[in-house]
């Protein structure tokens, strides 16, 4: 079956991306079989123009409500013992990201917007906040900058995240975006650097969001990608919120300035937040993170055959996506 929504696009960067996952086969008369599987979100810095998702079982979109991210969820009561597959395309309008300060600073925030920016304080499972393993580097950080100078002291923390701990993948306990890895063994992918950078946020008092999704080279018109990206906004009420990458940061210290406050449209965002409920077919554990296929069969996790693959194609690149310095 096949779901699909359109809107008419607005000049920016316009691509197409394909998330292709193949499931099982998962053996016959098992189930009930739930498949859940992360759409792009429209913000600020991306549209949705066109959404078509085609599935070798029913389906439709739906919502969790504690983030506003979006997915498609599939179901079957039992396995036909066939594989499953799901096909999103999306096309997608990306404009470059920059921090737009808010009309009026000093307006006060009313109950909804305060309710808001207190999901991006509290601490996460992989994610503390207040913990002592972090008063080492605060502690280095309140040598230089005074405590009532927030924005200064967010850029501290960028800083501090992308000068020690350093990219790389080798070994096992990396990946998972976990504050205590990126502590003590300083190196990591991007969830280890921006797990790190919100707690440090956090417990500042500084509300800090994750985003994951998709790279989307800028430098090719079409390929194939190999894994997801994240990167975190974080709010002042002077800036509004801030979009960071100290992951980039770190890879490439000659464009420091580029990721602080600004990304280019180089990535497709899918969902916000940590420790992530899909609604009540959601049996299993919450996902630490929800940007691959969350499958369960019987009420638990599928640890069966699953595959995924994505591609994205350039359709057009109509404005400015260099990067206003900060």
């Amino acid at each position: 079956m096949a779901t699909t929504a359109t809107a008419e696009p607005t000049d920016g960067r316009i691509f197409e991306f394909t998330y292709e996952a193949r499931i099982g086969p998962i053996e016959v008369g098992r189930g009930p079989v739930h498949v859940f599987v992360p759409l792009a979100r429209s913000s600020d810095e991306q549209r949705v123009v066109a959404e078509t998702v085609t599935a070798s079982i029913p389906g439709s979109v739906e919502r969790e409500p504690r983030y506003g991210n979006r997915y498609w969820h599939g179901t079957v009561a039992a396995s036909t013992g066939d594989a499953i597959a799901v096909d999103v395309v999306t096309t997608v309008e990306r404009r470059v990201s920059r921090s737009e300060p808010p009309a009026d600073p000093s307006r006060p925030l009313d109950a909804k917007e305060r309710a808001a920016l207190r999901a991006f304080l509290d601490g996460n499972e992989r994610v503390v906040v207040g913990h002592p393993i972090l008063d080492p580097i605060l502690a280095e950080i309140d040598r230089s900058i005074p405590r009532d100078d927030a924005s200064a002291r967010a850029r501290a923390t960028y800083d501090w995240v992308a000068d020690h701990v350093e990219y790389k993948k080798i070994g096992t306990g990396w990946g998972n975006g976990d504050t205590f890895w990126a502590c003590s063994e300083r190196y990591g992918n991007c969830t280890d650097f921006h797990a790190l950078f919100i707690s440090l946020a956090r417990t500042q008092g500084i509300p800090a969001r994750f985003e994951i999704g998709f790279p989307v080279p800028d430098d090719r018109t079409e390929g194939e990608i190999g894994g997801y990206h994240c990167w975190v906004s974080f709010y002042l009420p002077e800036t509004g919120w801030f979009p960071i990458d100290a992951s980039e940061a770190s890879k490439h210290p000659d464009e420091r300035e580029h990721f602080y406050g600004g990304h280019l449209g180089d990535r497709i965002h899918l969902t916000t937040g940590r420790d992530l409920r899909l609604g009540p077919d959601h049996h299993g554990p919450s996902l630490n993170y929800f940007v691959y296929p969350h499958v369960e069969v019987g009420g638990a996790p599928w640890q069966g055959p699953l595959s995924r693959s994505f591609r994205y194609r350039e359709i057009a690149n109509r404005g400015d996506r260099s990067v206003s310095l900060r």
